[in-house]
């Protein structure tokens, strides 16, 4: 069966979860040696919390989660939500399985993320990411993002091991 892309669905999201906890081991894994960027972002009791909460967060019509199926499986997840600057939405927690990468999920999550916001009435798409992701750093430029200057106040201690990206939509 085909690599599909759709919007998630209540059931889904246990799915989802599992992906977003799926990412938080891939970021622990790659930041060994930084300073604690995930102790302080992806603190495992408020990472818990905002898990449950992504339907809202993500909410429709000026958010989204999506999922990437192959063989009727859950295989990736990305989702979007708008920020204060005006015509800006973030994309987050961008991730697919280990054993389906190389299938071409991340790309298809990230354009499908990207005609949707649009679609949507976004003007801008912006992302972050730690350094040790090199293989989405490479997606994400190969998808036309490009460095931007930060859209939040880093703390100081993780912002040398941050990067930040927008895309015009």
């Amino acid at each position: 069966m085909p690599l599909t892309i759709r919007p998630a669905t209540v059931a889904d999201m246990d799915n989802v979860a599992r992906l977003c906890w799926a990412y938080r081991d891939l970021l622990v894994e790659r930041s060994d040696g930084l300073p604690p960027v995930v102790d302080a972002y992806y603190a495992k009791d408020s990472y818990a919390a905002l898990i449950a909460d992504l339907p809202r967060i993500h909410a429709r019509p000026k958010g989204d989660i999506l999922v990437a199926t192959l063989n009727d499986t859950v295989v990736g997840c990305a989702m979007y939500y708008p920020l204060a600057e005006p015509g800006t939405t973030e994309i987050k927690r961008v991730y697919v399985d280990t054993a389906a990468r190389g299938t071409g999920a991340g790309r298809a999550l990230m354009q499908d993320a990207m005609q949707r916001a649009r679609a949507d009435g976004y003007t801008r798409m912006v992302l972050d990411t730690i350094i040790r992701l090199p293989e989405a750093i490479a997606l994400y430029e190969r998808l036309g993002f490009e460095p931007c200057a930060p859209y939040y106040d880093p703390d100081p201690t993780f912002a040398p091991f941050l990067r930040f990206f927008d895309h015009p939509l």
